[in-house]
């Protein structure tokens, strides 16, 4: 990772040193590789049942994570759903991925405004989730939901119904993530467990929700956004 940084995007070097976890400087990695190169990347502990070739004429490859407990996602930008960042796919030089690289340095230099996202969750339980809202899953998906004239090249692996939790953390039909979670902060046993109580009963809550909405979901879709505009916000990856 060091190697790859000095050699190909110098500039980041403060913002990798910057994050609070190595999950974090690994979320960015993944994105800054994919970025500069193309192809897949896939977390270790995701298992493929097929080729892929299916998906390579696509620009740029997500698939459906989970429904999401995001105050912020749900009220501010009508989204009750998260992507995944476990595996993902992209020609290089991807403006949805250079959307999501910008994020992840603004979350950086700006931290109430990357706090934003975990809006709802109790103060006492918020360490366990900065590393999905920072740089991982809850990032991706508020960088979809912000930046809808990105979205026109980017497929979605949705499932058939995305309020089947047996649906989830599935890459489409072509794989499954096994959630190993070797990433996740150690922490005592009670505050886990309650923090894991708290969320097993708002998801209770908000899938009546989720299923108010039927089965299916789109991808927020906007204008292209071509020329200056496009190289100006991506300028930091140049």
């Amino acid at each position: 990772m060091a190697e790859f940084i000095g050699a190909e995007f110098p500039q980041f070097r403060r913002v990798m040193d910057s994050l609070p976890g190595p999950i974090q400087r690994f979320d960015l990695f993944r994105y800054l590789a994919v970025y500069r190169l193309g192809g897949f990347y896939f977390d270790l502990d995701v298992f493929l049942a097929r080729s892929l070739k299916p998906l390579l004429d696509c620009q740029c490859v997500f698939a459906f994570e989970e429904l999401t407990i995001s105050a912020f996602l749900r009220q501010k930008h009508g989204m009750d759903w998260e992507l995944a960042n476990y595996g993902f796919g992209a020609a290089p030089g991807n403006p949805f991925l250079g959307a999501i690289i910008d994020n992840c340095v603004r979350a950086v230099n700006e931290p109430h405004w990357a706090a934003q996202v975990m809006q709802g969750i109790p103060r006492p339980f918020r360490q366990l989730f900065v590393a999905p809202f920072m740089t991982g899953p809850g990032m991706v998906s508020r960088t979809l939901a912000e930046n809808p004239d990105l979205t026109n090249d980017v497929t979605i692996l949705f499932p058939d119904d995305v309020c089947d939790e047996r649906t989830w953390h599935q890459f489409g039909n072509f794989g499954v993530h096994a959630q190993e979670g070797s990433w996740r902060p150690k922490t005592g046993y009670v505050r886990r467990r309650l923090a894991n109580l708290w969320e097993a009963r708002v998801r209770r809550r908000l899938l009546r929700e989720s299923l108010s909405r039927g089965k299916t979901r789109a991808v927020p879709r906007g204008t292209e956004v071509r020329g200056q505009t496009s190289e100006v916000r991506h300028q930091t990856l140049v």
